[in-house]
């Protein structure tokens, strides 16, 4: 089959922040071959050591605004005052390589793109509770308290919308979290190649299952409870 005639599959990745997708993200492009990165636009400053081109396009609002009047993004949102997009041109490379293409985008995002790729496979990933999410945002230290106060609130909206995703990936060790979210990918172009799964695909595909939405349910529930109650009486 010539790479011209592959569709790519597309995988959404969205986690509330500080959920540690971003990690999640860098080592999966290490261990997984042929899968194309998305970069996102934003209207942001960079923070920290990001430079332009790697963790996100850097563009003004002007500019940004201008993407969105020539149809150029496949979804765009508005998240805390900054804009955020995803180019269509990265899916016309994926294509044009014979690459997949990974998204890394908000709740918002993925239902824009779910609506015009339906065929696309979402993974939702959750850290194991809110403390634990809250010391992580903490850790990062880049935000003043308001700033984490809201994140939280918005981890607990965001939260809310996992049912809507195929597969759900807890990050409570990374190793094992690394391995899941291969496993998800790998499952998934073998059972979209049609062929049958054996020996080592076999181990993959019931990794894979765990993660599954209609799986995942015991699991889900001391997360969603430990998101509850501490957010009404957050900042805000």
């Amino acid at each position: 089959m010539s790479s011209s005639a592959h569709k790519p599959l597309v995988f959404i990745i969205s986690a509330p922040s500080g959920s540690g997708k971003s990690t999640l993200v860098k080592e999966l492009l290490k261990l997984v071959p042929n899968l194309d990165f998305s970069i996102s636009y934003t209207t942001r400053a960079p923070r920290g050591s990001e430079q332009n081109g790697k963790q996100y396009y850097f563009v003004s609002r002007s500019e940004f605004d201008k993407m969105v009047r020539e149809n150029e993004f496949l979804e765009h949102a508005e998240v805390f005052g900054n804009c955020y997009g995803t180019a269509r041109r990265f899916l016309r490379e994926a294509e044009k390589n014979g690459h997949d293409l990974l998204l890394d985008i908000d709740v918002q995002g993925a239902e824009q793109i779910l609506r015009k790729l339906p065929g696309a496979v979402s993974i939702f990933i959750l850290p194991p509770d809110r403390k634990t999410l809250e010391e992580r945002l903490r850790k990062r230290s880049e935000d003043r308290e308001e700033v984490i106060q809201r994140r939280l609130i918005t981890a607990s909206r965001e939260i809310q919308n996992y049912r809507r995703y195929n597969y759900i990936l807890v990050n409570d060790r990374l190793p094992e979290s690394i391995e899941m979210l291969r496993a998800i990918v790998c499952f998934e172009r073998k059972a979209r190649s049609g062929e049958p799964l054996t020996g080592e695909c076999a181990k993959t595909a019931a990794i894979a299952d765990r993660c599954r939405l209609a799986n995942v349910g015991d699991r889900l529930k001391p997360i969603l409870a430990s998101f509850e109650s501490p957010v009404e009486s957050g900042a805000g």
